[in-house]
């Protein structure tokens, strides 16, 4: 039996992000596979392929054979318990995405051996530079032909402004893939083939082994000793603070399809992660370890199962222990709740779940009571978590019902879905809901909104596309923004909290209205 620290100190709860096609779904099956999660990886290669990644459960990410959502995956490895955030690739994805990250308390990054960063892998990076959370990185698909490691290191560096330190090296790509070298052990990792299993066969074997040189080809194996010399010499030395403090990130590469250097790969991460982190409330740091529950809810997803029409609230809990039917505070509601119906998620798949532990993630029903960033506790020890910010929108969207009977159906999808977190609602002051703007961070949760607002509540809508691309708060309290200098085309929302915002053509209208207007305050995201 463990004790409540030996059970939260083997937490692990970390994001997995990537560009579209890097390998991201993949590396996640091969992980579940190690924990005994699942049996049977198959990747996700289009609408004919009925072995659809464990992670994409909406009917939409089937079809399309993408992610579009963020999943949480949980399974056992090495003693350890770990939690999985799985979160959207697509280069549309949403501000779920971002809100996924605050959930984590480190990321791993799939990154292309061939493409090396591309643009969502930026994007990405920004939101865990935000919150200084570390970086493992993962460069996939050695065994295909690829850029020059020593190339994808410096992009990495360079493009996203943390240094690297490579905890093992690839030696040769593509054809000429023959495995690689792990740094600590000073071992060669030999790559077999796949053997028709797509399960490489691994034989290890020491650097100075003189056989080595006719196995490997004796120009890669000359290259890989050279290798080896400069970078004990001239790379930058690994340092495990520097990789918590989120400013050094280990490289590791390998080829998820064949499962070449995942399970090594997942060893290094376990042994250089840490446990649940603390976190902020106020200016106070809850201690994960506390044996006061509490947590914050990060997602709310509705109609997961269409069989149930449930609403279901993830919560990320931050320290003490779960259990079900315990009372609760929710503080945002001011009021105490019993979490009878509490559910460990793998995708869509659900069971009850009696205990959980700082670090974990699960989901509750929700009942339309809570919203995202809100804090459930125990009332005789109440905190706070500092909320999680509301992110620009970059496409807006007019949206209107075709049948004005449905008005109802309607006004309910849209909020719903919008409580959710994957769009944001706006109207013109005065407005009514018949028809508003929808703003999202990637343009496919439009098709995604219009999809579930058909299938899910029987609802035809009628779509406009705003030319808009920039969206800010007015943080100034108590102003009438008709009174302020600004560009024609200028327009003036609010949302759903009765809040201001300017809606902007380009950047040049940003620019217009904070030098017309010199007490004008204009924020990028709200909290």
């Amino acid at each position: 039996m463990r004790t409540l620290r030996e059970e939260i100190e083997r937490r692990r709860t970390f994001a997995i992000i990537s560009h579209p096609d890097a390998g991201k779904t993949t590396l996640t099956e091969k992980f579940l596979l190690y924990g005994g999660a699942i049996q049977l990886a198959g990747t996700v290669k289009g609408k004919k392929n009925t072995k659809h990644a464990v992670s994409d459960w909406m009917e939409i990410e089937k079809q399309r054979g993408i992610s579009v959502t963020s999943s949480v995956l949980q399974f056992e490895y090495r003693d350890f318990c770990i939690n999985i955030l799985d979160t959207p690739g697509h280069q549309d994805f949403s501000e779920d995405t971002y809100r996924t990250l605050m959930a984590a308390d480190s990321a791993v990054m799939v990154i292309d051996g061939s493409k090396g960063v591309e643009e969502q892998t930026r994007k990405l990076f920004k939101v865990c530079g935000m919150r200084h959370i570390p970086v493992f990185t993962f460069i996939n698909k050695m065994d295909r032909e690829a850029k020059d490691p020593y190339e994808l290191m410096e992009e990495i560096e360079a493009e996203l402004g943390i240094k690297t330190c490579a905890i093992n090296w690839p030696i040769g790509s593509g054809k000429r893939f023959k495995g690689v070298y792990e740094r600590e052990t000073q071992k060669v990792l030999r790559f077999q083939g796949v053997n028709g299993t797509r399960e490489a066969e691994v034989i290890e074997a020491d650097l100075n082994d003189t056989s080595l040189a006719d196995v490997l080809e004796e120009e890669l194996y000359l290259k890989l000793k050279d290798d080896v010399e400069l970078l004990d010499g001239a790379s930058e030395p690994f340092d495990l603070e520097a990789v918590r403090r989120g400013e050094l990130s280990p490289v590791c590469f390998g080829s998820a399809l064949t499962n070449f250097g995942v399970e090594p790969f997942l060893n290094h991460f376990l042994d250089m992660t840490t446990s649940p982190l603390p976190r902020y409330s106020g200016d106070d740091l809850v201690d994960p370890f506390s044996e006061d529950f509490s947590g914050f809810v990060f997602k709310i997803q509705a109609n997961m199962n269409k069989a149930h029409r449930d609403r279901m609230a993830f919560v990320r809990i931050c320290s003490g222990k779960f259990e079900k039917g315990m009372e609760v505070f929710h503080v945002q509601g001011n009021k105490k709740m019993k979490l009878n119906q509490s559910k460990q998620l793998m995708a869509q798949d659900r069971e009850t779940v009696e205990e959980a532990y700082a670090g974990d993630i699960i989901g509750i029903f929700d009942p339309g009571v809570f919203s995202i960033g809100d804090t459930i506790c125990l009332a005789k020890h109440k905190v706070q978590f500092d909320g999680i910010p509301t992110f620009a929108p970059e496409h807006f969207l007019r949206v209107r019902q075709k049948d004005s009977m449905k008005r109802k159906q309607f006004v309910k999808g849209i909020m719903q879905i919008a409580q959710e977190g994957a769009i944001q609602i706006f109207q013109e002051p005065q407005g009514g809901m018949d028809e508003v703007i929808v703003g999202a961070v990637g343009v496919l949760q439009f098709d995604v909104l219009e999809y579930r607002l058909k299938n899910e509540y029987g609802v035809d809508i009628l779509t406009t596309p705003l030319s808009y691309q920039f969206i800010r708060w007015i943080d100034n309290e108590g102003v009438d923004p008709h009174q302020y200098n600004l560009s024609s085309d200028t327009k003036i929302v609010q949302d759903l909290k009765g809040r201001y915002l300017l809606l902007f053509s380009n950047a040049w209208g940003i620019n217009w209205a904070t030098q017309h207007n010199a007490d004008l305050q204009l924020s990028e995201f709200s909290r």
